[in-house]
């Protein structure tokens, strides 16, 4: 399983090991654009994986604060009763950076920015930047995706056009096809935990 998000298109894209199209979804990424530095309230690009899941069977609309969930259902009266609240919604997939200095560690650590894939009130504007850093989706394809990938999962975080989008999934099944290695044997990645 791969996932590519693309932020030209705000979309998300799942694709199995092949480089088979599984699903397509739009999605909602940074108002403040793409970085990776801490505090600047951007989404990342690069390389990264799935580091946990988090909210397996719990209610659609649960309300989560610190990964944890508080209790609420998301209503729109809540809402009006918290009108400054990023809403995280229903899962977490908790994203990790994987290429030191980038995305990983020190001020640009992904994981230490607790950049999500999460879900998010119905009325969000899918398909146009809008959030704190995170990537937004709706709640129902969110519970899809969550049920489809394990931990692990490789994430590309990219700011190409549209158009290259065929190019990039061709590289990523290339790369996907060496790290399986010589004759099945799996070669690392480089990702220091």
């Amino acid at each position: 399983m791969h996932i590519e998000i693309s932020i030209p298109a705000q979309t998300l894209t799942l694709f199995d090991d092949s480089g088979k199209q599984l699903s397509h979804y739009a999605v909602s990424t940074a108002a403040n654009g793409v970085g990776c530095v801490k505090d600047s309230g951007c989404t990342p690009l690069g390389s990264h994986i799935i580091r946990a899941k988090i909210g397996a069977d719990v209610p659609e609309n649960t309300v989560f604060r610190g990964r944890r969930p508080t209790g609420e259902i998301f209503t729109p009266e809540l809402k009006e009763q918290f009108p400054e609240r990023d809403w995280i919604l229903t899962r977490i997939l908790w994203l990790s950076g994987t290429e030191p200095g980038k995305n990983r560690l020190g001020n640009v650590d992904t994981m230490q920015r607790y950049i999500y894939i999460h879900g998010s009130p119905e009325a969000t504007a899918f398909g146009a930047p809008g959030s704190h850093g995170c990537v937004r989706m709706r709640n129902a394809d969110l519970i899809a995706l969550f049920d489809q990938v394990p931990v692990g999962t490789t994430v590309n975080i990219h700011d190409q056009a549209p158009q290259d989008q065929k190019r990039l999934n061709q590289l990523q099944n290339d790369q996907q096809t060496e790290a399986r290695g010589v004759e099945g044997q799996s070669i690392p990645h480089g990702v220091n935990d």
